[in-house]
């Protein structure tokens, strides 16, 4: 199982016919096997992407039944006010379903005249642009998504972008519980 820090422009998928580039041309190479991703990350997410050789261990991850924390890093152009952070964490309704954030806390005080702000948000799913679309449904806009964790295994601060790290035994033992 690897860590992989996926950056903006790269898709997670095996063949794009349009061929742009995928998170798998820059994985090792397997013998007999091949990567499976757990969970995606859209094109313009960058951020911790787990992968695995076992499509037994990734269906297992992806149950809903576990439902792993997902943690990331939102920059939102404006900021969050106590009506819409209300919502965002009780739920709003989604074409999919109600979704909510588990957490909501601001990162960091904006530089100076700067209009935007960053986020750091927690959710239990794992759906399609998911952290995008709360927001957008509260009126506000993402300019730029970084997922940090899934479970216990956090993006490592010294994993440059596009590369990848073997989890440690203890990190894998931590996502089977």
């Amino acid at each position: 199982m690897i860590a992989y820090h996926k950056p903006e422009g790269q898709l997670v998928t095996r063949d794009d016919p349009q061929g742009r580039d995928t998170v798998f041309a820059h994985l090792p190479s397997l013998r007999g096997a091949r990567w499976i991703a757990v969970g995606r990350l859209d094109l313009n997410t960058s951020g911790l992407l787990l992968l695995t050789d076992s499509g037994e261990l990734a269906n297992r991850l992806m149950h809903p039944r576990l439902a792993f924390v997902r943690v990331y890093a939102a920059r939102v152009r404006g900021e969050v006010s106590l009506e819409q952070r209300r919502r965002l964490l009780a739920g709003v309704r989604l074409p999919d379903g109600a979704a909510r954030f588990e957490r909501l806390e601001a990162m960091a005080e904006p530089a100076l005249g700067g209009a935007n702000r960053w986020y750091r948000v927690s959710l239990r799913e794992g759906r399609n642009r998911e952290v995008r679309r709360l927001f957008e449904a509260v009126g506000l806009q993402v300019s730029r998504l970084i997922r940090l964790q899934f479970g216990p295994v956090a993006l490592a601060r010294d994993l440059r972008r596009g590369r990848w790290r073997e989890l440690r035994p203890d990190e894998v033992q931590a996502l089977l519980g």
